[in-house]
């Protein structure tokens, strides 16, 4: 039953590791003509009906509307989702997505860096050798002897990367007193609300061929958020997790087929470390994880 449910788990973030990487191919196609802030308010606008719709489905409004939610925490990691997602698209104005990807992959390993002051968790020294290996990775990928430390682009996935791992970390405070229907819809919410009073100074109309690119925005982001939650739902965490990495060769598919971009090998040498640190890193957590599972079981 345990494999059962861990090769499920598996083949759901496999899933949604291929939906997000098609949401962003579309997230990439539509910064070439509209501002970062405004693709933003998009993404949250074409993927707040199908939240509500999920939610109703599912009965669950009593607790994304509950009195009891914890505002201030929701606003903070609202803010730094909408700081991502603007980062992130204004970085892949002049990097490919798998440039992108690889320098986004050190955000696990700087999630284990925050799980101390905000969870109050332990960093052991195989920690502090997996953050070291994706660093060096970082810097591989970012190519210093071409003076890439100075790339805009660059520094704002690797921010970007910042703040996704502190967002993640607050989800998990949060979904410790409340519902991850109230965490999807309140983020969807405020990304697709603040994104317009941000970006309606400088709005730019929404072009007729542009219609398509925003449904299958809204479709894949969608199908990605609820695989990758089937995936956590149905399998080991430290199991799952590492096929994460598998977005990387969406990215490099990707690149391919629409860019006709391929990344060069210090981008690929960059990412194989970053990737070797986290896949280590999660395979000597995998028994300590099962242990304390089967404790509170």
């Amino acid at each position: 039953m345990h494999s059962t449910g861990t090769l499920r788990g598996i083949t759901a973030m496999l899933l949604a590791c291929a939906f997000f990487a098609c949401m962003d191919a579309l997230l990439k196609s539509l910064a070439g003509h509209y501002p970062p802030v405004q693709v933003m308010a998009l993404r949250g606008l074409t993927a707040l009906p199908l939240v509500c719709l999920y939610i109703a489905w599912r009965r669950e409004a009593a607790g994304v509307f509950g009195r009891r939610l914890r505002w201030r925490l929701h606003l903070l990691r609202t803010a730094l989702n909408m700081t991502m997602l603007v980062l992130f698209v204004h970085g892949l104005k002049t990097l490919g997505l798998a440039e992108a990807y690889t320098l986004t992959f050190i955000a696990p390993l700087l999630m284990v860096l925050i799980a101390v002051p905000m969870l109050g968790e332990s960093v052991q020294p195989r920690h502090w050798v997996a953050i070291g290996l994706g660093f060096v990775g970082v810097v591989i990928a970012l190519r210093p002897e071409q003076g890439a430390f100075l790339s805009v682009g660059a520094l704002a996935i690797l921010v970007a990367a910042v703040c996704y791992a502190l967002s993640n970390m607050l989800g998990r405070l949060i979904s410790r007193t409340e519902s991850s229907a109230a965490l999807v819809f309140w983020t969807t919410a405020g990304m697709a609300v603040g994104g317009c009073l941000l970006s309606a100074p400088q709005w730019v109309p929404i072009q007729a061929q542009h219609t398509w690119v925003l449904a299958g925005l809204a479709i894949s982001g969608f199908l990605g958020q609820m695989a990758i939650a089937e995936a956590f739902r149905h399998g080991q965490a430290a199991a799952i997790a590492p096929f994460e990495y598998s977005a990387l060769a969406w990215a490099l598919l990707l690149d391919w087929a629409f860019w006709q971009a391929t990344p060069d090998a210090w981008t690929l040498g960059g990412g194989a470390l970053i990737v070797a640190s986290g896949l280590w890193l999660a395979r000597i957590e995998a028994p300590g994880a099962a242990q304390q599972k089967r404790q509170t079981a």
